[in-house]
């Protein structure tokens, strides 16, 4: 069959347009494959810090009680009426200065009673004696006899001891009178009156008057167990852990509301013997109170430094991570930039740091900061944490990296899609 130029030209255009459209397709189909083409993701940034070898002190916080340097119950030394109250109620008082005041009536007439008797005694022993002395010479003329002379030198000898008795008893009724006014054993702060004038008081009583507490300086009496004492020792022992050198003054107290005292303690001793129901041995330090800050049965927190670990490991606190049983780990990165969990073995905690035992050594690498955005096998960039920008640096450095670049990724991929439509058109146009 014959077929005319028409009809081939017929024929001709719709082949010609379905190509130009497979074409089209063709291309846009390549276009939005090239736009869904992923971004290489940057490998994230985190903070490190490299392992080394440091000197730590050997730091315990213990629980103590604040405990007076001296306490002296004030009691009355002999029984009379309480007739006046001489100090303040928790103000200072010096050694013998007057407290309470009792009736000394009746002991000034005990005082006059005993010196008249010890007049009478002086006068009996005046006149022995010279009764003595004129036997004595009437012996020598013979005109008096052995005997005669010896009961009136025995009359002389019992009127001088009558006349000791009277002075001890004069000076007894002396110091009665004296302890009538009831005076500081001791200097401090006095606490409140415990009678009140006008009460009656027993010589002897097992009720004070007043309680007196030296507290400055002023002790701290802290508890540390015989396990850890005893592994202390055996630590200094062998080596591991260093005495302090001429340190004395190491211990320092942190107050109920966590702020620290202003004054370093001096360790004094410890107890020989434990206590049977705790197993804990007794310490006590001793501070300085000038301006009586701390009160007797406080209770404080002694950090005490026992020792130095000269060559210790330690990382940051918030390096360490728990395993769902509590075991703790680190994030190390590996000499390829790859990170992967280690886990180690920890002691205590010295200045927001954990001493490492074991798992790590000098030179490892361990994630501090960005761990949340980290898994195992991961490669990272890593930035050198250091000691004096850790405390401001985590936190913008944080935000920088993860808030914003949600948004400039999402930006960089709405931008591609929307632009590949208007050039689709033009082409099937």
């Amino acid at each position: 069959m014959v077929t005319s130029p028409s009809l081939r030209v017929f024929w001709a255009r719709p082949a010609s347009v379905a190509v130009g459209i497979v074409l089209v397709t063709l291309s846009a189909c390549n276009q939005k494959q090239q736009a869904a083409a992923p971004v290489p993701v940057p490998p994230p940034e985190v903070s490190i810090v490299t392992v080394r070898e440091q000197p730590i002190p050997y730091v315990r916080d213990l629980p103590g009680r604040v405990a007076p340097m001296r306490i002296a119950e004030v009691r009355s030394r002999v029984s009379g009426l309480v007739i006046k109250r001489t100090f303040e109620q928790g103000s200072l008082v010096k050694e013998g200065d007057i407290l309470y005041k009792i009736d000394p009536a009746p002991f000034e007439v005990e005082l006059q009673s005993a010196e008249a008797v010890l007049a009478r005694t002086e006068a009996a022993q005046v006149l022995a004696g010279q009764q003595a002395d004129r036997l004595e010479q009437l012996l020598t003329r013979q005109t008096a006899s052995q005997a005669q002379y010896d009961s009136a030198y025995a009359a002389l000898k019992q009127a001088e001891a009558e006349v000791a008795g009277a002075k001890a008893a004069r000076n007894r009724a002396r110091l009665n009178l004296g302890y009538t006014d009831v005076r500081a054993p001791i200097s401090g702060r006095i606490g409140r009156a415990l009678l009140t004038e006008g009460t009656l008081v027993e010589q002897g009583a097992t009720s004070n008057l007043a309680t007196i507490q030296q507290l400055d300086p002023i002790y701290v009496d802290i508890t540390q167990s015989v396990g850890e004492l005893n592994k202390l020792r055996r630590d200094l022992a062998s080596g591991e852990l260093s005495r302090l050198s001429g340190d004395t003054a190491n211990v320092h107290l942190i107050m109920d509301d966590g702020s620290l005292y202003g004054s370093a303690g001096r360790l004094l001793f410890s107890d020989v013997t434990a206590d049977p129901s705790t197993g804990q041995v007794t310490l006590r330090v001793q501070f300085p109170n000038p301006h009586d800050e701390l009160f007797p049965g406080m209770y404080v927190r002694a950090r005490i430094k026992q020792g130095i670990d000269s060559d210790a490991l330690a990382v940051p606190q918030q390096a360490i991570q728990r395993t769902s049983d509590g075991k703790p780990e680190v994030w190390v990165v590996r000499e390829d930039d790859k990170v992967m969990l280690q886990p180690i073995e920890v002691g205590p905690v010295v200045d927001s740091q954990w001493i490492v035992r074991e798992g790590l050594k000098v030179g490892d690498r361990v994630v501090v900061e960005g761990v949340q955005k980290i898994s195992a096998g991961q490669q990272v960039k890593t930035v050198e944490l250091h000691p004096v920008s850790a405390d401001t640096t985590p936190k913008p450095r944080d935000t920088d990296v993860v808030e914003p670049a949600p948004k400039v990724d999402a930006r960089a991929e709405t931008k591609p899609e929307a632009k590949p439509t208007p050039r689709s058109a033009a082409q099937v146009r």
